[in-house]
């Protein structure tokens, strides 16, 4: 069985995910026949093409590892997964061997291309799950911003010259690090970042089309030295950050501060990585353990001015069960709930 690495528990696989580019997982159970039919098919496909921290075939016992079988949806064995950066990319369920060569064709014609700006860079770029981040993924842990759900997505105090609630959650690398940014949103079409409108506060609300294990999270703000407006119109860097979770809604200002945060954050101006523009918020982890929804209140700016500036914000974790849409459940909005 050369190449294949049996998974004995939810945080080896969650490390394998973070250190392996592409991760192949094969779901099985000791009392299935055609587990046992096309196994040796799936270890010669490991033994083949196996390389370190490039490409790892793995075997989950569903009976061993529910954790991880419930997680990803496993209900047929076999079940087979490509994961490529941390982020689920192909399934095959069935012992399908003209399916999971298929799979596998592809997976290798993928590894054959050379990595785009991979970890570690001296640039500052690093590869995330979904997309550009701006710091190393915490280990163990997977880039898990694509989790949210477009449709509630919600970001109060937006100037509208600027960018959207789903510009703080996009997977690209923000323009402002390859110069082709202005500093104000004047020109045609919008900036690929957030300003605050009225004051320096900002109210995301993201709810998760799963229930997810949240980490922490990577906030990324850059500010423009070409910047010509007024001292007091000069957007700041977030400094103080309030959390939330589990809201059928999005948060007024005024409430927000009549509700107790589950935790609140300071970036501290050490924080911000030089060549990024990213501070990462580590949060207690213990209490973010199954959430469907969070609220990111950035309630100040380093500084004095009235203006707030993000470009993009990333969430890291665990992804769970796929939440049945519609609306979300209601929960702990009034006392005593």
């Amino acid at each position: 069985m050369s190449g294949l690495v049996h998974i004995t528990s939810k945080e080896q696989f969650s490390s394998l995910l973070t250190s392996s580019t592409f991760v192949v997982a094969d779901f099985y159970a000791d009392w299935c026949g055609p587990c046992k039919a096309i196994a040796p098919v799936y270890e010669q496909l490991a033994s083949q093409l196996s390389r370190p921290n490039r490409i790892t075939f793995t075997k989950i016992n569903v009976d061993h590892q529910q954790d991880i079988s419930k997680a990803y949806g496993v209900t047929a064995m076999p079940t087979f997964m490509l994961f490529e950066r941390g982020r689920q990319t192909s399934t095959v369920r069935g012992a399908d061997r003209q399916k999971l060569s298929e799979m596998v064709r592809k997976l290798a014609a993928e590894a054959n291309k050379p990595d785009a700006g991979g970890e570690g860079s001296s640039s500052g770029d690093f590869s995330g799950g979904v997309g550009w981040i701006g710091a190393p993924a915490p280990k163990g842990y997977s880039d898990i911003t694509d989790q949210y759900d477009p449709k509630g997505l919600e970001l109060l105090n937006r100037d509208s010259e600027y960018g959207t609630a789903r510009t703080l959650l996009d997977g690209a690398k923000p323009t402002a690090l390859s110069g082709k940014s202005k500093a104000t949103g004047s020109g045609s079409g919008a900036p690929d970042w957030v300003e605050s409108d009225t004051d320096e506060q900002l109210m995301l609300y993201v709810p998760f089309q799963s229930t997810l294990k949240v980490h922490s999270l990577q906030v990324t703000s850059l500010l423009a030295e070409d910047d010509e407006r007024d001292e007091d119109e000069k957007p700041m860097r977030p400094k103080t950050l309030q959390l939330y979770t589990n809201r059928s809604h999005v948060l007024g200002f005024d409430e927000a501060d009549d509700i107790p945060a589950v935790q609140t954050v300071t970036i501290q101006p050490g924080d911000w990585d030089p060549k990024t523009g990213t501070a990462k918020v580590d949060l207690r982890f213990v209490k973010f353990q199954s959430v469907f929804s969070l609220v990111v209140f950035f309630v100040d700016g380093d500084g004095e001015s009235e203006k707030l500036r993000v470009d993009r914000v990333r969430i890291f974790g665990e992804a769970g069960e796929k939440r049945e849409m519609g609306k979300l459940e209601k929960v702990g909005d009034e006392p005593g709930e």
